[in-house]
């Protein structure tokens, strides 16, 4: 689900043609994400959920002020990695109640922002609950807190594993009967637990796999709770297809398994809801990059189109953000679509480094300078994920449309 309608052979965001779509925003390179394609992912998502499972957007994916500013009613909480997403989903208008903080490293001044602004706080180790209860003496408010456990199992097929074995993010399982103790003596208020095994996974069935390895570790922890779970968020993980030969994800076993996972708690954790956040799922689709093209070189044979963007904007693209062997995102000529004709060509940025490649002999439509090369699966971890001010060249633009 990403842009594809074209008009006059250059494709369109938002109804947009892409070059008018530059002439409004005033520069290149820029990302674009589409509003329609925001709301027809969520609705999506929503159509595949059980009756009653929250879904909150986290915020880390695509932290674009109006577009979180949009994604807000779309969706029924907000989740956060740090104090300047938190005051992002603040101004966009999200109750405090539906707000949750993680992160492995939280400073001191930015759990006290927390615990005055009144959000759900994950605790991600012993040291946090020392700090939050001295926030709340100080401040006369009972830090709301869930805990993240960091599981003894990971999750099969995740582009990234964020649980399981040795890790910085949460608590580890065994460790957690401990921690709920010392924050029932701190006299927090335990809302529940927050479990997020990976990310970027396609495969349906690793993740239903997933879920109800967590629920039955939950299940086990909540013996040991100061007070009965409200909520538990089991994370997201959600991938979509990047590459050739990957396929969108299978959404059936997903659902199962937590309308499952609805009937165990309704009956083992009465009151508890279930929740999952979303980020890349949700966005990452909705979003291209493009760059225009400043020359066209030939360089023993190959062809470079050299372009006014690149990896620091980008990084993802460019193969430097956690890929093992470099693949290419989707790539068009956007303003070529129509072009029968196809040529092997490189695209790179203006960067003084081999690193700078957004796409390495890609068959694209033939293009000259002024083009628009269009990056697609680009709505998700693109300029707050890339080093901007690298060798001092001009930052993007961001145009929600």
């Amino acid at each position: 689900m990403r842009p594809s309608e074209t008009i006059h052979g250059e494709l369109c965001v938002g109804n947009v043609p892409l070059s008018r779509l530059a002439e409004r925003v005033g520069q290149t390179p820029f990302y674009a994400y589409d509003r329609q394609l925001l709301v027809q992912r969520v609705a999506s998502v929503r159509a595949a959920l059980p009756a009653g499972v929250g879904l909150h957007y986290a915020v880390k994916a695509n932290p674009m002020p109006a577009l979180v500013g949009f994604m807000r009613p779309l969706v029924d909480g907000l989740d956060v990695a740090s104090a300047g997403e938190m005051a992002v989903a603040l101004d966009a208008g999200a109750d405090p109640q539906d707000v949750s903080f993680a992160g492995p490293g939280k400073r001191e001044a930015e759990i006290t922002q927390a615990v005055a602004a009144g959000v759900l706080i994950n605790l991600e180790s012993p040291r946090e609950v020392e700090l939050l209860a001295r926030a709340s003496q100080r401040l006369g408010l009972p830090a709301r807190v869930a805990v993240r456990v960091n599981p003894d199992f990971d999750l099969r097929g995740a582009g990234m594993r964020m649980g399981g074995g040795a890790k910085p993010f949460g608590v580890d399982a065994e460790q957690v009967p401990a921690l709920l103790k010392a924050l029932g003596d701190a006299a927090l208020q335990f809302e529940g637990f927050h479990l997020y095994p990976g990310s970027q996974n396609l495969n349906g069935e690793s993740i239903a796999e997933a879920l109800r390895e967590c629920l039955l570790l939950v299940k086990r922890l909540a013996a040991s709770a100061p007070a009965p779970v409200r909520q538990v968020n089991f994370g997201g993980g959600w991938g979509i297809p990047y590459f050739p030969g990957e396929k969108a994800l299978d959404l059936a076993p997903v659902t199962a398994a937590l309308a499952e996972i609805q009937h165990r708690m309704a009956s083992d954790m009465p009151g508890a809801r279930l929740v999952l956040e979303l980020g890349r799922y949700l966005v990452g689709e909705a979003g291209v990059y493009v760059a225009r093209v400043l020359d066209r070189k030939l360089s023993r044979g190959q062809v470079f189109l050299v372009t006014d963007g690149g990896l620091h904007h980008h990084l993802a693209a460019s193969g430097n953000f956690g890929q093992v062997i470099r693949r290419n995102y989707p790539v068009a000529i956007g303003t070529r679509m129509d072009a029968t004709e196809r040529e092997k060509a490189s695209v790179v940025g203006p960067l003084c480094t081999p690193l700078d490649m957004l796409a390495d002999r890609a068959e694209l439509a033939p293009a000259q300078p002024g083009d628009l090369v269009v990056v697609y699966q680009s709505g998700a971890y693109g300029p707050s994920a890339s080093p901007q001010a690298f060798l001092g060249h001009p930052r993007c633009a961001e145009v929600l449309v």
